[in-house]
């Protein structure tokens, strides 16, 4: 997989629900980004995976009350798809938010050459 091609407006969406409502993270073996959000966003979630192929929508769950839904972006899709994309648009997440994302990168090893491009240095700092 490629890298996403975004146009800004659609970038902008995606790095806004990233830093209001994501998570950075990983099962130990690969990185994910989840995002979790009430059953009524479903036109929300249906966008997401049409800008980012290969990324999954589960539920709708219920548990205690509530009823959501999980878009999750993890392993060759986040690697080679969302990562690089995030990546160059860094400066458009805050700085809490930067970290998470930098800190599941270096967790993973998803080193800028390892996102799937030809940058030499790493996603740290």
């Amino acid at each position: 997989m490629d890298a996403l091609i975004l146009d800004q407006r659609d970038l902008g969406f995606l790095v806004g629900l990233l830093v209001g409502e994501g998570s950075f993270g990983g099962d130990g073996k690969q990185p994910q980004i989840t995002l979790r959000m009430h059953t009524r966003h479903r036109d929300l979630f249906e966008r997401l995976v049409a800008l980012v192929p290969g990324s999954k929508l589960y539920g709708p769950y219920h548990h205690g009350g509530r009823h959501y839904l999980q878009w999750m972006a993890r392993g060759k899709v986040l690697r080679d798809g969302l990562a690089p994309a995030l990546l160059d648009s860094i400066e458009l997440m805050d700085g809490y938010t930067r970290e998470r994302f930098e800190s599941m990168c270096r967790t993973y090893g998803m080193t800028a050459r390892g996102l799937g491009t030809d940058r030499e240095s790493s996603v740290e700092p």
